[in-house]
């Protein structure tokens, strides 16, 4: 019994130094590990040679495959440890050289041939050239006006490759970009958030915006967009058949309606539009005010005089101060109900508008803030390029009050100082 204690006692000792061996050596390999990694070019080569030395036979490759080096890299190290001549590095010498450096002309050249745009233009009238910038075309361009032989330029794979390293890579045509301010844009602004957080605190206040869609095409076109099912549109777009959806959002109340028509969306239109809208939402003579949101559309702006004309006529008729505060050039997309065309575009892409009815269906049935807007259909024919004469209209501007300085953003309108100054005129008040 005592001896097969003093046994398992033998045993359990040359365990745990077995152990303690073991993770001693993972000590001393992290720390040349460490060390190793402080190091870099030659200092690192040689390093790792001395401790292949200290580790004797073998030793070239047991560093190698624990420290993740190369045995000729070793080998290096080692031939320097022992002549004391410092190998120097060429790493400028390593590999192929590229294309450009082989040929420095080559970077003039291109640039030459991308700014002309290719070939010549046959009547020599300008310095202009004819022809889609491919790389294999600016490779054929190469060898016509350089005079190279094939096998001396690049692939079009690698050409393609020097282009996008030299900034032609394929682009998006752009359109013209517009004017992105005018001077008073940033008075507007602040002007738009003055008044609009009144309007928001203001109960007496009922704010609307106000703005035509584009006008869209009838017939079995794509417009983009996907579908659970299959739907096949014509392969061209061609036809004259048009509908012009005019939208009014109520900021407030989070509700649309929207007025469908065939024809042109005239200043008349517009006011008879918010009319009905004031007179069927019970507005009419409750001395609410409009303050009414537009992007200074052509039909619609505070110089348009048909517009001024029925607005003021308007004000006095339900006994409504109205409050025109328009939004900058170039900014509509700030107009609230802007956000009721995306809506509408999101969703009847994928699907076929081919007829009238198609459209004022998918009209109806879009979600806009989780309601369905009211939708009308206006078969009215307006007259367009209707103006107010000049010494009728400078009667009806007396009735504006204009901000100084934003005389065209911002116009209040009283419907008593309306009737005061109307009483002139020769109509039906």
């Amino acid at each position: 019994m005592y001896t097969m204690i003093c046994v398992q006692k033998n045993t359990l000792e040359k365990g745990s130094v077995k152990k303690m061996i073991t993770e001693s050596i993972k000590k001393v390999k992290s720390l040349f590990k460490g060390m190793l990694e402080r190091f870099s070019g030659g200092e690192k080569r040689r390093a790792a040679a001395e401790i292949a030395l200290a580790y004797g036979q073998g030793g070239q490759t047991y560093v190698a495959k624990e420290f993740g080096m190369g045995r000729d890299t070793i080998r290096k190290g080692i031939k320097e440890i022992e002549t004391g001549v410092e190998i120097k590095d060429k790493y400028n010498q390593r590999g192929r050289k590229s294309t450009l450096e082989k040929n420095p002309q080559l970077e003039n050249q291109l640039h030459q041939i991308l700014r002309s745009q290719s070939q010549a233009d046959p009547k020599f009238k300008t310095e202009r050239l004819y022809t889609n910038l491919s790389a294999e075309e600016i490779r054929i361009q190469l060898m016509k006006q350089y005079e190279y032989a094939d096998e001396d330029l690049p692939g079009v794979r690698t050409l393609n490759t020097i282009l996008n390293k030299l900034g032609y890579n394929l682009k998006s045509v752009m359109k013209a970009k517009p004017k992105k301010k005018i001077l008073e844009t940033d008075l507007i602004f602040y002007n738009l958030q003055r008044i609009h957080n009144i309007a928001d605190e203001d109960e007496n206040i009922v704010r609307l915006s106000i703005d035509t869609k584009d006008r869209v095409k009838i017939g079995e076109f794509s417009r983009g967009g996907k579908n659970r099912i299959e739907v096949k549109a014509l392969d061209h777009d061609f036809g004259g058949i048009y509908v012009v959806p005019f939208g009014i959002y109520n900021v407030k109340e989070k509700t649309a309606e929207i007025s469908i028509c065939e024809t042109k969306v005239t200043a008349d239109f517009i006011v008879d539009r918010i009319e009905e809208y004031w007179v069927s939402n019970g507005y009419s003579n409750t001395g609410k005010t409009l303050l009414l949101n537009s992007d200074n559309g052509p039909e619609s702006n505070g110089r348009r005089t048909q517009f001024l004309k029925r607005i003021v006529e308007f004000s006095m008729e339900h006994n409504t101060p109205v409050i025109l505060v328009y939004y900058p050039p170039y900014h509509s997309k700030y107009n609230p109900v802007e956000r009721l065309w995306g809506t509408l575009e999101q969703h009847w892409n994928g699907d076929l508008l081919d007829t009238k009815e198609a459209v004022i269906e998918f009209t109806k049935s879009m979600k806009f803030d989780q309601k369905n807007p009211k939708v009308t259909v206006v078969d009215e024919t307006y007259e367009t390029g209707v103006k107010v004469k000049e010494k009728l209209m400078r009667i009806y501007e007396k009735a504006l009050e204009r901000m100084a300085g934003l005389e065209d953003w911002y116009i209040q309108i009283s419907p008593d100082k309306c009737k005061e100054i109307c009483k002139s005129l020769t109509i039906s008040v």
